[in-house]
């Protein structure tokens, strides 16, 4: 059993301590929006005396597991990158090709396929060089030109802002990843040198590519279980964006070092000596927190640095499953445990894969000190993730479990890319998917789902499947109901309650947590307003055509082509969905129909002729969904005399002709309002508002609340305050059918001989 402090070691730092090789030399990484050949411009009055460029040390690497064909292609690989990159140079006046080397040796320590190597070469040749796609296909095969093309930015193309192309970016990346995840092990390892390379960048550029940095790359290392890489790429972003708190930090710790040496050496004494006599064979080293993770739990729980007591755990490794929980037990008898800080992380490993036993015991002098127990694959697993048993397949049967997971996050990704248009609003999704803490919840029949943490029902039901999210309409969680919105904690068991009937609500947005529960709402929503719009938008030209006695054409009409062409419009469905929306009049658009003005824009005049014209009102139901809304200023319910305007953007909005919302928009754009009535078959229930006041009296509400509820209304939501010493104001909002129940309510409520007031509240 060896002892002694390290901040990680496995075949993944060797590479990663190469790669620096050239790293900590070159002092410059190559600007992530530099334009191509700019760098080398920058850079063309380097000193003379540049470090050269070895393969020396990559070539040592890859022969310990490629074969002599393989190295031989990667050698290629490097002979046409370092003459595409020939005169280009970095900042430090290294030659360029150092960066691939770098990075290459990198991906080599997690031993990545020869296609992967020859790609992370290359990797810089399409953005910088203009080497054509085909040209790398010709060359090194079409595997190797799709890696190197899932890595190259879009530089080429037009964007509105730096944001989205930055996005766009982000988002090729991503979905290249997805189809083969050696395109983020390769960017990964390019980042983790740039960001080892920063110093001769410029503080604010700095500051920009590490907070890019912390916010994306970091955190899907953590997801693809990357662990040393992300403690390291924090670490590395937090001394470029606050180097003079990182500075200091880093004193501290030194100072604590030595301070806390005796502690530490009184706990892996008795440890030392505990483990054997249990006859457990483990190997104990020492574990100190990252800078970053210190810095963080100080920002976070507001404490001083002295105040941070578990800077230092110790991490056991055993040969056996079983010898981690007996690891346990045998440190469990030696101190105390602190209650609440045992987290049993092989049972339910995290999502990416981590497996560990943690557990916090009272060291001497009361110092806090944590221990990690795991198994040589587990702690192979926990440093490097889904690259620690690289074995590139497709087949999903020869995946193990780590893989399968990666498999199922990266597919979730082309669900998502298929659903949303925008690639920031991709980006966004996620950048919520990254969030490292999850919690896990329980399926009825038992089955583990893992979601970040503030996760509700929602959520839940989408992972699960699409459908059953689509249709949720309450939720059970352990055995009792919860609203939707409820957050989920780690070992609740979930029941999903589905209706046929039920539809995705726009009010979910706000509590999902989960990138695909938002995207599947948001497509949802997009999806079905279109098609209501372009019901809604046909009602309203049909009513349009028929005030100026005209008849609406057929859908196969040639006159919609024409229509369309002259309006930019794309098709005919287009053109209803703009009426539908607001975001063309129907009036305008009936006139062009007119054979006495055969598809030319409407006058002024003419609008002011078709409005006058109007006479047939359209009817509402009030289930026509997201095409029309009752407004909420005035609260409509059918038997109120009511208007409508058409909002851009929003379709058509209802309110009661005396709304003085209505009207003072009415008076500003008359030709956006249509005469509206209700139908005869309305929807079941409408909301509206009543303002009670009462005596401050025992069981008033009860009273009140029965009276309300034997009239067949119902209740959505009650707000209570006094309103005097004697009195109290309650503020209801009840669903009724229409005028004629809620004048059979307020007679009910008036019944109550306590009751001093009511009314119904418009505006």
């Amino acid at each position: 059993m060896a002892f002694g402090f390290r901040n990680a070691s496995s075949g993944l730092l060797a590479a990663l301590k190469a790669g620096s090789r050239l790293g900590r030399r070159t002092g410059k990484q190559k600007s992530p929006d530099k334009k191509p050949g700019a760098e080398a411009a920058e850079t063309a009055t380097a000193p003379v005396a540049a470090p050269i460029a070895s393969l020396a040390g990559l070539t040592e690497i890859i022969s310990h597991y490629l074969d002599e064909k393989d190295v031989a292609r990667v050698r290629e690989a490097y002979r046409f990158s370092d003459q595409a990159h020939l005169g280009q140079f970095r900042a430090s006046g290294a030659p360029y090709i150092s960066h691939p080397i770098a990075v290459t040796e990198i991906c080599a320590g997690w031993k990545l396929d020869a296609h992967a190597l020859m790609a992370a070469l290359l990797h810089d040749v399409m953005e910088d060089q203009h080497v054509a796609k085909h040209e790398l296909a010709e060359r090194f095969g079409a595997e190797v030109a799709e890696l190197v093309d899932g890595l190259s930015k879009l530089d080429r193309l037009d964007f509105a802002s730096k944001a989205q192309q930055q996005a766009e970016s982000f988002r090729k990346m991503l979905l290249a990843m997805a189809r083969d995840v050696r395109v983020i092990l390769i960017k990964l390892a390019d980042r983790v040198h740039n960001m080892r390379t920063l110093d001769a960048v410029s503080p604010e550029k700095r500051r920009r590519i590490a907070r890019e940095t912390l916010d994306i790359y970091a955190p899907i290392a953590h997801r693809l279980g990357l662990n040393l890489l992300f403690r390291e790429l924090e670490d590395l972003c937090f001394e470029a964006m606050c180097p003079n708190r990182y500075r200091v930090l880093k004193r501290a710790v030194l100072a604590a070092r030595g301070n806390r040496r005796e502690v530490i050496g009184k706990i892996s004494d008795a440890v030392r000596a505990a483990l054997p006599a249990a006859g457990i064979e483990a190997e104990v080293s020492g574990r100190e927190k990252t800078l970053y993770g210190i810095y963080r739990k100080m920002a976070d729980q507001k404490k001083s640095f002295s105040e941070v007591l578990d800077i230092y755990g110790f991490r056991v490794i055993v040969h056996t499953l079983p010898e981690c929980y007996l690891a346990l037990g045998t440190l469990h008898q030696l101190y105390r445990p602190v209650p609440g800080k045992f987290k049993d992380y092989i049972a339910i490993p995290k999502l990416n894969g981590y497996q560990s036993l943690h557990t916090t015991l009272v060291g001497p002098y009361g110092t806090p000190v944590e221990f990690q127990f795991r198994t040589r694959d587990m702690h192979h697993v926990a440093e490097e993730g889904v690259a620690s048993h690289w074995l590139y397949k497709e087949d999903d049967l020869t995946l193990n479990d780590l893989q399968k997971r990666t498999h199922q996050w990266l597919q979730s990704l082309l669900d998502i890319q298929s659903q949303t248009g925008d690639s920031g609003e991709f980006l966004e999704y996620i950048k919520v998917d990254l969030f490292p803490d999850a919690v896990y919840v329980f399926t009825p029949r038992g089955k583990i789902i893992s979601l970040p943490r503030g996760a509700t029902p929602v959520d839940f039901a989408y992972a699960i499947h699409t459908d059953v999210g689509h249709q949720a309409v309450a939720a059970k969680i352990n055995n009792e109901y919860q609203p939707l919105r409820t957050e989920l904690n780690s070992g609740d068991t979930v029941e999903i309650i589905t209706s046929a009937a039920s539809r995705p609500s726009a009010q979910w947005l706000n509590y999902v947590r989960t990138g695909r529960a938002r995207s599947e709402i948001r497509h949802y929503l997009r999806t079905v307003k279109y098609a209501e719009s372009v019901g809604f938008g046909e009602r309203l030209l049909s009513q349009a055509l028929q005030e100026i006695k005209l008849d609406l054409p057929a859908a196969d009409d040639p006159v919609w082509d024409k229509l369309a062409r002259s309006t930019g419009a794309r098709s005919r469905d287009e053109i209803l969905a703009d009426i539908g929306l607001g975001k063309r009049l129907a009036a305008v658009v009936a006139r062009r129909f007119a054979p006495e003005h055969p598809l030319v824009a409407t006058t002024a005049a003419a609008v002011d002729e078709i409005t006058a014209a109007r006479a047939a009102p359209m009817t509402i139901q009030g289930n026509e969904g997201q095409a029309v809304q009752l407004a909420p200023c005035c609260g409509p319910i059918p038997g109120d005399s009511i208007i409508a305007g058409i909002r851009l953007g929003h379709g058509l909005v209802v309110h009661t002709e005396d709304c003085p919302v209505a009207q003072r928009n009415r008076a500003r754009e008359p030709e956006r309002w249509v005469a509206v009535a209700w139908d005869a078959n309305t929807a079941k229930h409408f909301s509206t508002r009543l303002d009670i006041v009462t005596r401050n009296e025992r069981g008033v509400l009860g009273r009140i609340a029965a009276e309300i509820t034997a009239t067949d209304a119902n209740i959505v939501h009650v707000n209570m305050h006094d309103d005097a010493v004697s009195t109290v104001a309650l503020n209801l909002t009840i669903q009724v059918e229409n005028r004629k129940h809620l004048a059979h309510v307020i007679r009910a409520v008036r019944r109550v001989p306590h009751v001093q007031k009511i009314v119904r509240v418009r505006g």
